[in-house]
């Protein structure tokens, strides 16, 4: 048996008393898509934070490749091999979209000293930069600056930001959020030409992008999963499909 890329026992997570995690067990296997569904509050935001490093769980365990990365921080993670895009973009919009990318990469070879050199100034940046920017469609516009892109080419940006690290997970939180339907579908079919790459988590509402994108789907309710399985599983689920695929929030 394979190891997974991913496994998450017992994860526990409060803020002031109120339980956001509640006992987390989740395994996400190598090259899946594996997508977390659930209304607002449900706590999908929450775990992808515990697994990026950005807050840690109150107890339990996240595994990765077998290495336990429960208290690691945020950047050891990303050397590791994980990356995450966020709900809001997060971009450098005062310079282009190869700078951007230029910087991730900079930033994922480990040469942080060199951080206030510019970046397009350093040829062995240029070449893996350009192939990320293309790889998320934005190929052309990697001269324009990223505050004159479209909100969608912004997300775009954002996740040839986290490829330019070189990850196995990616973690995505909700990457079509603000996004029109065009929009949306130029994204599903990137993430689509990414999945036979990398291993994805995906949060999002968009259900069908979720239905497009999922190998397996995790539903999410008061911190607690309570179903997993295949797309047609988890659309075929009454309880399932009554409480949370309608739900638009």
């Amino acid at each position: 048996m394979t190891q997974a890329m991913l496994e998450i026992t017992d994860l526990y997570k409060s803020f002031g008393g109120v339980s956001a995690i509640n006992g987390v067990n989740l395994s996400v296997e190598e090259g899946e898509a594996h997508a977390i569904i659930g209304p607002n509050g449900a706590g999908k935001t929450t775990l992808i934070a515990q697994l990026s490093g950005e807050i840690l769980p109150d107890s339990g365990r996240i595994a990765l490749q077998g290495r336990t990365i429960t208290r690691l921080p945020m950047h050891a993670r990303c050397h590791l091999g994980l990356a995450r895009s966020f709900q809001i973009t997060s971009i450098f919009r005062e310079m282009t979209v190869l700078e951007n990318v230029q910087l991730a990469v900079q930033a994922h070879q480990g040469n942080s000293f060199r951080f206030w050199r510019p970046a397009r100034t350093d040829g062995a940046l240029t070449e893996p930069a350009l192939e990320t920017v293309d790889a998320v469609g934005l190929g052309g516009r990697d001269g324009v600056l990223a505050a004159n892109l479209s909100h969608g080419e912004q997300r775009q940006l954002e996740i040839a930001m986290a490829l330019a690290t070189g990850p196995r997970l990616l973690l995505l939180d909700e990457p079509m959020a603000g996004m029109g339907v065009e929009e949306s579908a130029r994204m599903v079919e990137i993430l689509a030409g990414l999945k036979s790459k990398m291993t994805i988590l995906l949060v999002e509402h968009d259900m069908d992008a979720v239905f497009a994108l999922a190998d397996r789907i995790t539903v999410l309710v008061y911190g607690q999963p309570i179903a997993t399985g295949t797309p047609q599983e988890i659309r075929g689920n009454d309880d399932v499909r009554a409480a949370y695929l309608g739900d638009e929030d």
